[in-house]
């Protein structure tokens, strides 16, 4: 995919599996907005209607007959650096809007709707046409990491779904010293994956339990010598010390074994085998059931590759670690840098003073941590 959308394989920032939210719209009347953010695509049924008129599985609002728009503010539940976002019209045919735009925010704690109506916003995506019953991609290039979004239909209409793509930031004052070092919301990612034919190995990495198998990772059944692989590409490089393997759900489609390896990509070559270390020799796993296993004591990785055996499907996986203290301090300098101006100086300000806090923000990005005022390099950690 070289046309602008590769952002398209992202995980969804806004999505509810991760915590998003639509704390606020000026309207919805027809349908409601915390449809913009469920998982999976929307649905139809020609038969619906409700006293209001059709119902849409979407965000829809009433015909306008004043200037101005409409829009709806996402909370993202996982902030970080938006990529791209999709603004989809499906089943919005005579009653989708013809234009939108989005902009966005970072703001500290949680904030409610008036005070997000008094934050700054940055436009991240200018005001563009829309197709109806379309899912419109829209790429974004602003880099800074972002807490909300706001979309606006101009001048109303109904949109589906909303979909906020792009990179977890974690926030490291919020990690503790041990934490998932793979969860999607605290910054890891799939690097790669072997087989995906039934579902996304991104669900290993989901917040929560998966309640049916299609929640989780599942591949094809194989019919060589091979065996299926997932690897996992870590929030920061830490030492993982648990692994939690889950079959949850899977009955009959488990994988018989499973074994694990990490590299330091850094310093290591990924395509060379023996690069990897082993974190956990292959071992048994039972179907419906949740593994949880203490790994040798080991090296920094950046990447776990967990191999099953010879095929099957898992709901989550974990790995649990920590990081070094240089590691953990390159976060907290990312972080800092990735935050848009106003919440730097938020976060600043307590700490050193609001006029000290101005200075400080202008004078990013750092050469290291070191550089950071003692306060704040303290609540980093």
């Amino acid at each position: 995919m070289t046309d602008g959308r590769e952002f398209l394989r992202l995980p969804d920032l806004a999505s509810r599996t991760l915590g998003g939210g639509v704390p606020y719209a000026n309207d919805e009347l027809f349908a409601p907005r915390e449809n913009l953010i469920t998982p999976g695509p929307a649905v139809f049924d020609t038969e619906d209607f409700g006293h209001k008129g059709k119902v849409y599985d979407g965000w829809e609002t009433r015909r306008r007959r004043e200037p101005g728009h409409d829009h709806a503010i996402v909370r993202l539940g996982a902030p970080g650096i938006v990529r791209g976002v999709v603004v989809d019209t499906a089943w919005f045919r005579g009653n989708y809007p013809p234009f939108a735009s989005v902009e966005a925010t970072g703001v500290e704690g949680y904030p409610s709707p008036d005070e997000l109506a008094a934050a700054e916003w940055r436009t991240i995506v200018a005001r563009s046409p829309l197709q109806g019953d379309t899912a419109n991609p829209f790429p974004v290039t602003a880099g800074e990491r972002f807490t909300h979004v706001r979309l606006s239909i101009h001048p109303d209409g109904g949109v589906a779904r909303f979909r906020v793509h792009g990179d977890v930031v974690p926030d490291p004052r919020l990690l503790p010293s041990t934490f998932d070092l793979a969860a999607l919301v605290n910054g890891g990612r799939i690097h790669d994956c072997s087989d995906m034919f039934y579902s996304s190995p991104v669900n290993l990495i989901l917040p929560g339990q998966a309640r049916t198998m299609g929640e989780g990772w599942e591949n094809a059944r194989r019919r060589d010598d091979g065996n299926d692989h997932v690897t996992f590409a870590l929030a920061a490089p830490g030492v993982v010390a648990i692994a939690e393997l889950d079959t949850s759900r899977f009955v009959g489609n488990a994988p018989g074994w499973a074994s694990l390896r990490g590299i330091d990509a850094r310093t290591a070559a990924p395509d060379d085998p023996q690069a990897w270390a082993e974190l956990l020799p292959r071992t048994r796993l039972q179907p419906d059931t949740p593994h949880r296993f203490r790994l040798a004591a080991g090296d920094v990785v950046t990447h776990v590759r967990m191999d099953v055996y010879p095929d099957g499907g898992l709901s989550r996986v974990r790995l649990h670690g920590a990081l070094p203290p240089d590691e953990r301090r390159e976060l907290g300098l990312r972080w800092f840098h990735a935050l848009p101006g106003t919440q730097a100086r938020e976060v600043l300000a307590p700490l050193v003073g609001a006029e000290r806090a101005g200075g400080l923000v202008s004078d990013r990005p750092f050469a290291g941590f070191a550089d950071l005022p003692d306060a704040l390099r303290a609540a980093l950690g």
